[in-house]
């Protein structure tokens, strides 16, 4: 079990360990040879980090706690601007770029809450794909079956990894189609996805500015919570648990399971089950603006269009320099016409209404993250047929959501010792607290069983 922030606060008040002490643990294990760390990270901050630590202990034996990740390492994806440095975003295409003139909103209020950033983490090139694989700085492996060497789930790869290593107690990823709930259901974490206007995206390189937002990936819903209150700028009010017997949940019978295999089919299954034992009141649904939505996306959707409109002028001079699995979908967005765009626009307007009103009656929306357990990443490596095929699926489920404008967690559902599986909790915009006392719920019922 990963600690949470709350225990390792509470560790830190009592006075049995310090933040030099969980800081210096953090780059150790970024740093050992035998680790994952050299491809969970593509920068670490060990001087600036080890000057944090201090600092917060210094200020905690003045009784000071700026807040409840004071202190504590964290993690940030490859895409955030740091002052004075250059943002690569996984790739090497922008080593020449001039570095950030300050630092991404998000990272500020990491600072100023006392977390002590230890490094940046590896992700998918510009954070296209949800599989994690990345030609560049390489792949790290799953935390599960790490003989097999599978995927982490991307794009924040290196987020999940870093996490499920303890290489930091929490991590800070984008997601676009799902690249923080991906990742967090293949390494067994807790990650959310918030309405995207909740979290500022200054200084964060986008992959799509109509569907990109920026969650956290840690070790419990309490801990998302948290740090979604600070990346955020709102005030924390911890997340509360309603009772089972007044949740009506909605499990959609379209598309969600297609493609699934046995373990997670299983899985979801029994998990289903467990909380309609424990009084939760779970109805089927059909959800047709789910078949709906590979039309609507058709020529290539957000992604494809607002990705060209930032990446033209790297391509027209770098173009190889890119992973070509990456170029080659950024590239289809170049015969998308303004009027694509706006009907694009309009299509997403009337689906997510249809959606609203068909979930209006429902407290959240229940599906696996991901409908498979995680690839090996030779497969993947070595076929591009595998390689599309495994991304299309594996980001289906958790694409209606960042398309419905919605916000969703990610917990994990498997029994212990199997390969992890995440239940995916979601609902309709500004919804997050709502759906964070859901999960709370969820996650307490499922860890008594």
């Amino acid at each position: 079990m990963l600690p949470t922030l709350l225990a390792l606060q509470h560790q830190l008040d009592q006075g049995e360990t310090t933040s030099v002490a969980l800081t210096e643990a953090a780059l150790a294990r970024i740093a050992a040879p035998e680790g994952e760390g050299s491809r969970a990270f593509t920068k670490t901050y060990r001087t600036q980090a080890m000057a944090a630590a201090q600092a917060s202990d210094t200020l905690r034996a003045a009784g000071l706690a700026r807040s409840p990740i004071d202190g504590l390492p964290v993690s940030i994806k490859d895409l955030f601007d740091v002052a004075g440095e250059t943002t690569l975003a996984g790739s090497v295409v922008l080593k020449q770029a001039a570095p950030a003139t300050r630092s991404a909103a998000i990272v500020q209020r990491l600072v100023e809450a006392g977390a002590v950033i230890v490094g940046r983490t590896n992700m998918t090139e510009f954070a296209f794909s949800g599989l994690g694989l990345n030609p560049h700085y390489g792949t790290p492996s799953n935390p599960w079956d790490r003989g097999t060497r599978r995927i982490p789930g991307g794009s924040s790869s290196g987020a999940g990894v870093s996490v499920a290593d303890r290489m930091c107690v929490a991590a800070i990823g984008t997601d676009t189609g799902g690249s923080v709930r991906i990742p967090s259901a293949f390494c067994g974490l807790t990650g959310f996805k918030p309405t995207a206007h909740r979290i500022p995206a200054q200084g964060a390189l986008p992959l799509s500015t109509s569907l990109d937002s920026i969650g956290p990936l840690a070790a419990s819903v309490t801990c998302c919570a948290i740090l979604d209150a600070i990346l955020s700028g709102q005030a924390y009010s911890p997340p509360v648990a309603p009772a089972l017997r007044h949740l009506r949940l909605a499990v959609p019978t379209t598309l969600v399971l297609d493609g699934a295999d046995e373990h997670v089919s299983t899985v979801f299954h029994r998990t289903l089950e467990t909380l309609k034992r424990l009084g939760a009141q779970i109805e089927e649904i059909a959800v047709p603006e789910f078949e709906q939505l590979a039309y609507i996306n058709r020529a290539g959707g957000f992604t494809c269009s607002e990705a060209w409109a930032w990446h033209q002028k790297w391509l027209a001079d770098h173009a190889e320099a890119y992973d070509p699995r990456v170029s080659s979908r950024i590239m289809r967005g170049k015969s998308i016409s303004a009027a694509d765009y706006i009907e694009l626009l309009q299509s997403r307007r009337e689906w997510i209404d249809a959606i609203e009103r068909r979930l209006e009656p429902f407290d959240a929306l229940l599906m696996p993250t991901v409908p498979v357990i995680a690839p090996a990443i030779s497969d993947l490596q070595a076929s591009d047929d595998a390689y599309y095929g495994a991304n299309g699926l594996i980001l289906r489920n958790s694409t209606f959501i960042n398309f419905l404008d919605g916000c969703a967690l990610s917990i994990p559902c498997h029994p212990a010792g199997t390969a992890p599986v995440g239940l995916m909790i979601a609902g309709v915009a500004d919804q997050d607290s709502h759906i964070l006392n859901v999960g709370l719920a969820l996650e307490k019922a499922l860890s008594n069983q």
